[in-house]
């Protein structure tokens, strides 16, 4: 028997804008797929399907604007990007599919003839082959964009197959119909399935049906299998170095996109730096506004030189994408991206499109004489100055703070003329630099200067955060002490005595440490630099 599922719905106790029908713009996410899923924006009528008890169903139109139409097909044409189906407004792509391997998608504002859901779908409709479309009630989501495309892939997803993901507790009670996710902000996550309208980043998930907590659905595995006819799209990028695909800079600049389309698919690229140089990456997961808003993919992104060294990891705790901003000698280089989940969301369906643009810029190889950071604690406070002797203009001044995942980030802009500034620190230890562009728009960085916060010395902690060939520990007593590289392998070990301890940089690579001291009842942390 055919069986009819009802999505959660919002009730609306107000609604006080006025909308106009237009023109729906035509887009197709998947032109070379046969696999179509048809929005319609304008109204249809529906009979001779299973919604029809002997007379036809007229919907009206959608009454969304052009705008509103063209994020809601963004935001849906995101979620079924690793797979082989084409979501469109064009009615002819919808007509010449094949009648067994579509959907027509109804967003209407004609709603009194079923109820007060969001939207309804009959599971499986995808392949019946008989025109029974699904709906999505937009007067009902109050017009909203976000909401309406939520409800749209989920009703979508329900002709796929699948049911809701549902929510339980410890003891197997259910809790809710619809798992509303968790978090909040850029990574708050929840389940397509379950209930998205509330979450940013909105996943496929593996988990708990309404039929029992251990009743497990496997959005991927029936999206992809049940008898749809629908895949993964194929893999675009190689996953290894060795089949790497090489990026070439056009004018010190390359944009590259790409997707990730299983969860176990990463993409490799490879490229050459002719002499030393600054590399500044963004990549960035597909996204409708600022702030990541509707992707769909958590990147990681590994920098990695040609002996295969991994030089940064980068996947920020807090943000979906990532940035690469790091001083590179001549040579070959990687970079090998891949979907993760977060906090909130599980690493199963993190996936989606994502762009690179990335720019490789001098190193310091300008003349400039002399540019010089210097910083001092009193008072609580950090004070810095520093010294720029230059035959170009500054023009601009930055002072920079390293980040969790060891990118520097803008704290302050100040004048061209000054040359100190105070903050007042929030962590153990602060590193600071100064990014200064001249007025021949090439910008330059001040060495590396690392402060230490309002902390006691009653624990183990560095004399200077800048080493070259070894670290000198100040220790209240006796402690194990582990360092760490920036890709988490442990590179030394050893033992703290009371004193200034002398410690052995014997690693090879320049760059971001992280040295963990513990004895049996406590556990501490410090970064440093080296050079």
């Amino acid at each position: 028997m055919k069986r009819l599922s009802q999505t959660c719905f919002l009730f609306l106790f107000l609604i006080i804008a006025i909308f106009t029908n237009a023109q729906t713009p035509i887009f197709n996410s998947y032109p070379a797929s046969n696999n179509v899923v048809f929005l319609d924006f304008d109204g249809h009528v529906v009979e001779g399907t299973s919604w029809n008890t002997g007379s036809a169903i007229a919907c009206d139109g959608s009454s969304m604007n052009a705008t509103q139409i063209t994020t809601i097909f963004n935001r849906i044409a995101e979620d079924y990007r690793p797979f082989t189906v084409n979501i469109t407004t064009d009615s002819a792509v919808y007509e010449a599919a094949p009648v067994d391997h579509r959907v027509r998608v109804v967003l209407t504002t004609s709603s009194a003839w079923y109820g007060s859901a969001g939207g309804v779908a009959y599971i499986n409709s995808f392949t019946w082959g008989d025109n029974t479309p699904c709906f999505v009630f937009t007067a009902l989501l109050g017009y909203n964009s976000k909401n309406i495309a939520e409800a749209a892939s989920h009703e979508i997803g329900h002709t796929l197959g699948l049911r809701h993901q549902s929510s339980y507790d410890a003891v197997c009670n259910k809790t809710s119909e619809y798992n509303a996710g968790k978090g909040a902000g850029e990574i708050g996550w929840a389940p397509i399935m379950g209930v998205g309208y509330y979450q940013n980043m909105t996943l496929w998930n593996y988990g708990a049906n309404p039929f029992g907590c251990n009743a497990i659905q496997d959005d991927l595995s029936i999206i992809t299998g049940n008898g749809n006819g629908i895949s993964y799209r194929a893999d675009d990028y190689g996953n290894t170095l060795s089949n790497a695909a090489v990026i070439s800079f056009q004018n010190n600049a390359v944009t590259v996109g790409g997707i990730i389309e299983k969860p176990n698919d990463i993409d490799a690229f490879r490229f050459d730096v002719a002499t030393t140089s600054r590399l500044k990456a963004d990549i960035n997961p597909y996204s409708i506004a600022n702030g990541n808003v509707g992707s769909n993919i958590d990147l990681e992104v590994e920098l990695i030189d040609q002996a295969q060294n991994v030089l940064g990891v980068y996947n920020p705790a807090d943000a979906l994408n990532a940035v690469i901003d790091t001083l590179l000698p001549a040579g070959t280089y990687y970079l090998r991206i891949q979907g993760k989940g977060n906090v909130y969301a599980p690493n199963y369906a993190s996936l989606g499109s994502y762009s690179i643009a990335a720019a490789i810029m001098p190193g310091n190889t300008l003349p400039v004489h002399k540019l010089q950071l210097r910083g001092i604690t009193e008072n609580k406070q950090h004070k810095l100055d520093w010294e720029i002797v230059a035959d170009e203009k500054v023009v601009s001044q930055t002072m920079e703070t390293v980040t969790e995942n060891g990118n520097f980030k803008a704290i302050a802009t100040m004048g061209a003329n000054e040359r100190s500034f105070t903050y007042a620190p929030t962590a153990p230890v602060t590193y600071y630099r100064l990014s200064v562009i001249f007025d021949n728009g090439r910008q330059y960085f001040t060495n590396v200067v690392a402060l230490r916060g309002n902390v006691t010395n009653a624990k183990p902690y560095l004399l200077g955060n800048i080493i070259t060939s070894t670290l000198k520990i100040s220790s209240a007593g006796n402690y194990n002490y582990t360092i760490f590289d920036q890709a988490g392998r442990a590179v030394s070990r050893g033992k703290l005595v009371q004193g200034v301890n002398t410690v052995p940089a014997n690693f090879s690579t320049a760059g971001m440490y992280l040295i963990q001291y513990q004895n049996s009842t406590e556990l501490f942390t410090e970064r440093f630099i080296k050079q």
